[in-house]
């Protein structure tokens, strides 16, 4: 078990030394429990940090069941279909574009062109979140997208490292990074000891001290 989102950037971070000071290498956490452990990457590996927003479409009655996911440049990720997920959709896009404006602080989005791309997040359990990640990382532009996490299902991680056929380009990362896979999974919270997810302004000031 970890016993924080730092924690788990610490441990996690020598998985990926070999990006240490690399001039068109960038770490992108997927806010908000991303940001924590990106941020202890980003300190190890002497890499410039950013956000890319997503957010998880919960299905209606059921907010903790991933049905889809977006991002910013208005990818959109399905899962499952079910009645009521228009107004979803809407709501979380909305929830979108107020965490894109609080957390850029008017400051443009690092650019991607040509750049290795290090996704970073607490976990994956369906992986849909980073899956509309990597697509949005990759129509900006990024060259190569990694995908790193402390824990993560076995499903979502063979899935995110492998090509979909019927987006080949755009739908998988070039490498999948996971500490831990266990059996069962579970839920990514049951790995942490303190699973507080950070606040607002808690991921304004870690990216301050980037910019």
């Amino acid at each position: 078990m970890f016993r924080d989102r730092a924690d788990a950037g610490r441990q996690l971070a020598p998985l990926l030394d070999r990006y240490r000071d690399a001039q068109h290498c960038v770490v992108l956490a997927l806010p908000r429990g991303g940001v924590p452990v990106a941020a202890e990457i980003a300190r190890a590996l002497h890499l410039p940090l950013d956000v890319l927003v997503v957010r998880k479409l919960g299905l209606p009655g059921h907010e903790e069941y991933a049905a889809g996911a977006i991002a910013v440049g208005g990818v959109h990720v399905t899962g499952e279909d079910a009645p009521g997920m228009a107004r979803v959709l809407k709501r979380e896009r909305r929830e979108l574009q107020r965490r894109e404006r609080e957390y850029r602080e008017h400051c443009e989005p690092l650019n991607l062109r040509g750049m290795t791309a290090i996704l970073v997040d607490d976990g994956l359990a369906t992986g849909l979140s980073m899956r509309a990640a990597v697509i949005a990382a990759r129509a900006l532009g990024a060259a190569s997208v990694i995908v790193a996490v402390p824990v993560g299902s076995a499903t979502a991680c063979r899935a995110l490292g492998s090509v979909d056929a019927s987006d080949p380009a755009t739908a998988h990362a070039d490498e999948v990074v996971c500490m831990q896979v266990p059996e069962p999974f579970v839920a990514v919270g049951a790995w942490y000891r303190s699973f507080e997810a950070p606040g607002d302004e808690e991921v304004r000031r870690t990216l301050a001290q980037w910019r």
